[in-house]
């Protein structure tokens, strides 16, 4: 793990998205900004599912450092072909940034669609996982 105790404590934030791409078997299931399935609230699941994950990164990515995460939000939105983009952004006052906490997010959300709408059909994709924006480091993105 990266030695970071002479970093200078920053206000730091992270800006990750995922597109998940739906048959249209899955679309026809949804009714008020949801998608019900045998399971559940896919998009209301897989918002909780990816907070949790935001706060566990560092037990998945083997050289994470632990962090006390101040901020998380996670959103679900349908774009104009009617799938899904997910985005989560992460913010933290520390010495390292949250940019793989914002990746993790929004990769087990995506999972989490998945695993509760694959009994409706496989043919879901996720696809397009990506940072969009990081600040309060030694060099951001936006």
């Amino acid at each position: 793990m990266v030695d970071v105790s002479e970093k200078k404590t920053t206000h730091r934030v992270a800006k990750a998205s995922a597109l998940v791409k739906l048959p249209h078997e899955i679309k026809t299931l949804v009714k008020d900004g949801e998608i019900e399935s045998k399971k559940g609230p896919v998009l209301t699941t897989a918002i909780i599912a990816g907070t949790q994950a935001v706060k566990k990164t560092h037990e998945l990515i083997p050289f994470c450092h632990p962090l006390s995460v101040n901020g998380c939000d996670i959103s679900i939105d349908f774009n104009q072909d009617a799938d899904l983009v997910v985005t989560c952004s992460v913010s933290i006052d520390g010495k390292t940034g949250v940019e793989m906490e914002a990746l993790t997010g929004v990769s087990v959300a995506s999972l989490t669609i998945y695993d509760m709408c694959k009994s409706i059909s496989h043919g879901i994709v996720i696809s397009d996982i990506e940072l969009l924006e990081k600040s309060g480091g030694k060099s951001d993105i936006s």
